[in-house]
């Protein structure tokens, strides 16, 4: 079976010389050179929505490519196409450049000027590890091919304290803006997404756990699609099948929606299992919601503590958000900053049950108005995460604004390094 290589070179002295020796490489099958970043993605991405078959086995990629330098491109085409390998020539032989150029997800190096033998070599290998890769992902059956979306998991400090009405609103904003949105429930045994968004449906998270290999089409068949356009990966009806989803399952389950989603949304719950913790672990932004009273707080400072003992994320790449808040109480966002030792989002979420409560037992969250307190504070909070597209004056336009008579703490979020 040939192999079958595209050439990204820019450069048009380059470009002959490099499809001139691949063209003499037994059983290689070189394809049209593409001339700059921009042009490599799109064509990928062309042949991947035919098929995963139809993508090259080896991408070579010029170190003069442009606009998007060669280490970012190797970085993108790894991700989006993880069935490409991906070999970066380069005139750089230094071991620097070959970490970087390893963590970006490249398969192999070549130096220039281009040596037959080693392209060779380097050709042949990628390849071999390229058909693997394809036969293990099911014989050239589906895979993914979006940008990783973002993950954002939110815990409770303790049961009750309103995690699962943040997630929810979370999800509600992201999509709304236009960014394709799932929300997972974690919260294995006791999940309530689908009662405060009045889902029934037979598919859960438990569906997905045994599967090696989530394609799109076994994913599509999990999810509920609620008509806000979120996509809901429920938990299960019988709380004992949580067990069934392993903190591997949960990393597998979760990098299957972040490649087919922007935004990915988790509601941890306030109970601490294998699934969560890998959740977190491997989230883009943690979220630990929390009440302005001191049973929330202690149990907010312990589970940071906890998490950091287990290694699952640090105190400062946490972000506690401040449910319930009025300005009368006593324990305010920067003491609750300093006793977790965390950052503190800067939107806070005032009390108004009054404003829920319809909304919370016809188990139609979705609907609450707009205009309201709450509701405003926690779509300000997704554009505070950048979890919208949407600009501050059309946030406000659809009742995302900063929430009336709600206090802002110190602007304590930080991103997550990557």
């Amino acid at each position: 079976m040939p192999t079958r290589i595209l050439p990204a070179v820019g450069d048009a002295d380059a470009v002959r010389s490099l499809t001139t020796l691949l063209s003499q490489l037994p059983d290689a099958e070189p394809v049209a050179p593409v001339a700059d970043s921009t042009q490599l993605v799109d064509t990928l991405a062309r042949l991947a929505a035919e098929s995963v078959d139809e993508l090259p086995e080896v991408v070579v990629v010029h170190e003069r490519i442009g606009p998007v330098p060669a280490l970012e491109l190797v970085r993108e085409v790894a991700l989006r196409f993880p069935a490409v390998g991906v070999i970066l020539v380069t005139t750089d032989v230094g071991p620097g450049l070959f970490a970087a150029a390893m963590d970006a997800g490249a398969r192999g190096l070549v130096t220039l000027p281009l040596n037959y033998e080693d392209l060779a070599n380097r050709v042949q290998a990628v390849a071999s590890w390229s058909v693997g890769v394809r036969r293990h992902l099911g014989h050239g059956g589906d895979v993914f091919t979006g940008v990783g979306g973002t993950v954002v998991t939110v815990s409770g400090a303790k049961g009750g304290v309103g995690a699962t009405l943040t997630a929810v609103q979370l999800a509600l904003a992201a999509q709304a803006s236009g960014r394709p949105t799932a929300l997972v429930d974690l919260d294995l045994q006791a999940g309530d997404v689908a009662s405060y968004l009045d889902v029934q449906f037979r598919r859960s998270v438990v569906d997905l756990a045994a599967i090696a290999d989530i394609s799109p089409r076994i994913l599509a068949e999990a999810v509920f699609r609620h008509d806000s356009g979120v996509a809901l990966l429920l938990a299960p009806g019988e709380g004992e099948r949580g067990e069934e989803v392993t903190d591997r399952a949960a990393r597998q389950i979760l990098g299957a929606l972040r490649s087919r989603y922007e935004v990915v949304v988790v509601d941890c719950g306030a109970q601490l299992a294998g699934a969560g913790a890998a959740a977190v672990e491997l989230a883009d932004r943690a979220l630990l919601v929390t009440t302005p009273d001191v049973v929330a707080v202690r149990g907010a400072k312990r589970t940071v503590r906890m998490w950091d003992r287990l290694q699952i994320r640090k105190a400062e790449e946490t972000t506690v958000v401040v449910n319930r808040h009025t300005r009368g109480t006593e324990i305010q966002p920067p003491l609750i900053q300093k006793i977790t030792g965390t950052a503190v989002a800067a939107t806070t979420v005032p009390a108004n049950f009054r404003e829920l409560q319809a909304a919370v037992d016809a188990g139609r969250v979705d609907t609450l108005d707009a205009k309201g307190a709450v509701r405003q504070a926690l779509w300000a909070l997704a554009g505070e995460l950048a979890l919208v597209k949407a600009t501050d004056t059309a946030l406000v336009r659809r009742g995302g604004g900063r929430a009336r008579g709600a206090d802002r703490g110190p602007a304590g979020f930080r991103r997550r390094r990557e």
